[in-house]
């Protein structure tokens, strides 16, 4: 394949770029080094650059041979997590407490590979945007971008994402229409009981007891109250009270994740806890606080634009190598916030990683350079097929 045999040529500045990155990871809204570096890169292939979108957001915009006004928009995420490297590779991280443990590097590397050679060919019509986005992991760089103007300043008939996933073999792409991955919601319940001496129980209020029988209510928030045709997870997975043997505490929090897919099923889980923390402090005679947070929207790739991944992802790599209706995951993204804003679609690329190797978010994750010129390529060929040249 022409595009990848031309990419694979400067496959080792690829390698050097990502583990450059990898070497000096950078978390969400601080990646002002890795800007540059995206920056740099891009404007020495004479792609225009904008900056300082979402703080460190950095956007490309290359413009084809022709007068198209069809335009396009790529995204790759940039920020590494809160987390020290316990791998030992010779471009570890340098800088304590952070990490790329999700593959962030390798999805800019990628992106910028695509760039480059788009930049060399301009075998296409019309206006491709790169977008090189902050603080996904957490800190809602993708909504900050839409709210800034992203789609007025650099208008996009579509716009598409791609995620490493080490779990698939090496050379593969996965995708499915409808919700790919799940909304990401928080919540914290404080419970301000009465504390007491532990050996006078019948003095106080136990919040610890409290806690628990509200633990358990919410269990069956999924069990009894969701479709079982439908999917919903929520875990709580921090419970925190007391400092003493022989207290009982005054307070107690609790806090928990909640992951569904259907807009009626998240609002539904939300009302429910609402109604279970209402329930339990009259019950109990105590007061009850609820923090409820609404995180990353579920992600749900449009028909259209994912049959087209799937015709694009079949002109890289063989049809066999297409899983065209992966389950969905119950993890998030961010590129949730664009994908309501314009059609598009995101696809994942095969990692290759044994049994034995670390996921992602793990310590010792590290992404396979091999699949770098595979991801670049799936790129290119997207805008070229996107953009077609008359």
């Amino acid at each position: 394949m022409p595009i990848y045999n031309r990419i694979a040529d400067f496959h080792e500045d690829l390698v050097a770029t990502r583990r450059d990155i990898h070497a000096h990871p950078e978390l969400g809204f601080e990646e002002h080094r890795t800007s540059d570096l995206v920056a740099q890169q891009l404007e020495a292939w004479g792609i225009e650059v904008h900056r300082n979108i979402a703080t460190t957001g950095v956007v490309g915009v290359l413009r084809g041979s022709g007068n198209s006004k069809r335009s396009i928009g790529l995204r790759a995420d940039m920020d590494a997590l809160p987390m020290d490297e316990e791998g030992t590779p010779k471009h570890r991280s340098t800088n304590p407490g952070k990490m790329h443990a999700c593959g962030h590097d390798g999805h800019t590397t990628m992106l910028l590979g695509a760039a480059r050679y788009l930049a060399e060919t301009k075998n296409f019509d019309g206006t491709v945007h790169f977008i090189f986005q902050p603080a996904e992991e957490g800190g809602g760089g993708g909504r900050v971008m839409v709210e800034e103007g992203l789609f007025d300043k650099f208008e996009c008939d579509t716009v598409w994402g791609m995620h490493n996933s080490p779990d698939l073999p090496a050379g593969t792409f996965a995708i499915r229409p409808g919700p790919l991955m799940a909304a990401v919601d928080m919540a914290k319940v404080t419970i301000n009981a009465q504390g007491c001496h532990a050996a006078q129980p019948h003095m106080g209020k136990d919040p610890i007891a409290i806690g628990v029988q509200l633990y358990t209510a919410i269990q069956t928030i999924v069990s009894r109250n969701v479709d079982p045709i439908k999917s919903a997870v929520v875990s709580v997975t921090m419970f925190h009270a007391g400092s003493a043997h022989n207290v009982i505490s005054q307070a107690a929090e609790m806090c928990a994740t909640i992951r569904t897919f259907d807009p009626d099923v998240r609002g539904l889980v939300e009302e429910r806890i609402k109604d279970l923390c209402l329930g339990i402090e009259k019950m109990h005679g105590v007061d009850i606080q609820l923090e409820y947070e609404h995180g990353y929207p579920a992600t749900v790739n449009h028909e259209q634009e994912t049959k087209r991944a799937i015709e694009i992802a079949k002109e890289v790599v063989d049809p066999s190598m297409i899983d065209a209706d992966i389950p969905p995951t119950m993890g998030g993204e961010d590129f949730s916030y664009m994908l309501q804003e314009r059609p598009g679609a995101f696809i994942w690329i095969g990692g290759g990683k044994t049994d034995n190797d670390p996921a992602l978010h793990h310590p010792k994750y590290d992404f396979n350079d091999e699949v770098l010129p595979l991801g670049a390529s799936y790129w290119s060929k997207l805008v070229e097929l996107e953009l077609p040249k008359n």
